[in-house]
């Protein structure tokens, strides 16, 4: 195998949702695996987080993919549904449905109205609901001073119910802004007593203890990366779950002032050896990742050196001399955090693990594979 092999250690996650469940203990968990599990893979990882209480997705299609795999637990959609069509499609599929917008209420109100249920008559509860309050994030969400009238309406409706309210916070990986504590004030004025409710993402989690109530919905913090630009997952007691991979095809001795790679943007400093590893763009490793950006020899630290190209990198040797063609390159993961990588190259690391492309083989390891839930 000559590309990237993105390693995937399953008892790492679940160590990481056992440090969820430290942090917030007697809460409800619910394991955001949308985006294929953060680009980790949606139906093993969600074998692997079985002791969760329920699955976030984003969207429908997620959640079907879920069940036609003959996964059962309750599956959250935090973007709801966007047409009656899909609407239909989570009936009796045990999904909790996010309601974030108007419009999707006045599409429950003519689905409902046309369903074969007798009018006025609730019938059995074929949709569980939560409404999404936008407390300051301005993204989706309907706004706090109408969550009394938005939830009296979801309440009226047959043969559906609203079980909580949860929103999003738009700076909690930031130690020092006060949105996060203004932004729990707004919700906190919205909770009802007969609803549950949800707040906490991973770096509420992690930073912000008042936000650990009701029902946590960790994210990264899952796939063993931080969500805060100054630690990594290990000072925050998470372990790493992808260690991506690759190794060098070619090694070169180069003169002083040769160029390297496309558009000769890098120049050897002195008389040097260059080694070419498999991995590039066409990968889902970044483009524009910098001279410098850290990497992994056979163990030792090593720099990129040239533009990243479609299928290959470049890689400063000069720190390990014992390099050859053959030897290992760890492009993230297991000895190298993630974060440190996502910084060099003016990126995070969700976008790091998200944008893996399909060249890239996955390996998993871990927990006697599988289990599901």
């Amino acid at each position: 195998m000559t590309g990237p092999v993105a390693r995937i250690d399953l008892d790492a996650m679940r160590h990481n949702l056992s440090r969820v469940r430290e942090l917030a203990p007697g809460c409800a968990l619910v394991a955001a695996i949308k985006a294929n599990a953060y680009g980790h893979g949606l139906i093993e990882s969600a074998s692997a987080l079985t002791d969760a209480d329920a699955y976030a997705v984003a969207r429908v299609e997620e959640g079907l993919q879920l069940r036609r795999e003959g996964i059962t637990k309750r599956v959250m959609v935090l973007e709801g549904f966007a047409s009656q069509a899909e609407l239909r499609l989570c009936i009796g599929r045990n999904f909790d449905l996010v309601i974030h917008d108007c419009s999707q209420i006045e599409q429950l109100e003519n689905y409902l109205a046309t369903a074969r249920a007798p009018a006025g008559s609730r019938g059995h509860t074929q949709l569980a609901l939560w409404l999404k309050i936008d407390t300051g994030m301005h993204r989706i969400g309907v706004p706090a001073g109408e969550c009394a009238a938005v939830a009296s309406r979801l309440k009226q409706l047959p043969q559906v119910k609203l079980i909580g309210l949860l929103t999003h916070m738009a700076n909690a990986d930031d130690r020092r802004s006060d949105s996060t504590m203004q932004q729990l004030q707004r919700f906190e004025a919205c909770i009802d007593a007969e609803l549950q409710f949800s707040i906490a993402n991973s770096a509420c989690l992690l930073n912000w203890p008042l936000t650990r109530r009701g029902w946590v919905r960790p994210g990264i913090m899952l796939y063993g990366a931080s969500p805060f630009a100054d630690t990594t997952a290990a000072e925050e007691g998470l372990r790493p779950v992808m260690t991506l991979r690759t190794h060098l095809i070619a090694v070169h001795e180069l003169k002083k002032g040769d160029a390297v790679g496309y558009g000769s943007t890098w120049r050897c400093p002195e008389d040097m050896r260059i080694g070419v590893a498999a991995v590039g763009y066409g990968d889902g490793y970044p483009r524009h990742a910098p001279n410098g950006t850290p990497l992994l020899v056979d163990g030792r630290r090593a720099a990129l050196a040239g533009r990243v190209s479609m299928d290959m990198i470049t890689i400063d040797l000069r720190q390990v001399e014992q390099a050859r063609v053959g030897s290992s390159v760890v492009l993230w993961g297991e000895g190298l955090p993630v974060e440190e990588v996502a910084a060099a190259a003016g990126t995070i690391s969700y976008e790091l693990f998200c944008r893996l492309t399909q060249r890239v083989k996955f390996r998993y390891e871990g927990m006697g594979l599988f289990k599901r839930g």
